[in-house]
């Protein structure tokens, strides 16, 4: 888990660890699992490749930027929930979803939108993430899929 650093700090560690596995140099399972997640994003790489471009950009939604930080951070999220089942029964719910999806990539990406709605209330109303309402809107998300 990435916690307890600033912005900059997480955004060069993406960095540092993509480039470790570059150049096959030693890993940790924190760095391992951010290359895996970076190596699925190819439109990320050169980003973290090029050691000139700023991490420091901020990239704002209502002109249509993604902040790729985020978006790798939140497959993260999901994949240590996962390999924690935590909250309660997400591990099997992944199962599912993974089924429906067809790939683990793809799934991830569709469980996004009910971790990203979760976060938000959270951080709207000044509380935790309502776990319970997390865990059924992805029992909704397969029904969509």
């Amino acid at each position: 888990m990435i916690v307890g650093q600033d912005k900059n700090q997480i955004r060069n560690l993406f960095r540092s660890a993509w480039l470790k596995y570059k150049n096959r140099q030693p890993i940790e399972a924190l760095e391992n699992m951010i290359a895996e997640v970076v190596s699925m994003h190819p439109e990320y790489q050169s980003m973290l490749e090029n050691e000139l471009d700023d991490l420091d950009q901020d990239y704002l939604p209502e002109q249509g930027q993604t902040n790729p930080f985020l978006h790798m951070g939140m497959h993260i999220s999901l994949r240590e929930q996962f390999s924690t089942d935590r909250p309660s029964g997400i591990t099997q719910l992944y199962q599912q979803i993974l089924i429906k999806a067809g790939d683990p990539h793809e799934a991830e990406h569709a469980m996004m939108e009910c971790l990203g709605e979760s976060l938000w209330q959270a951080q709207n109303n000044s509380q935790l993430p309502d776990e319970l309402t997390y865990i059924h809107c992805l029992k909704r998300l397969i029904d969509k899929i």
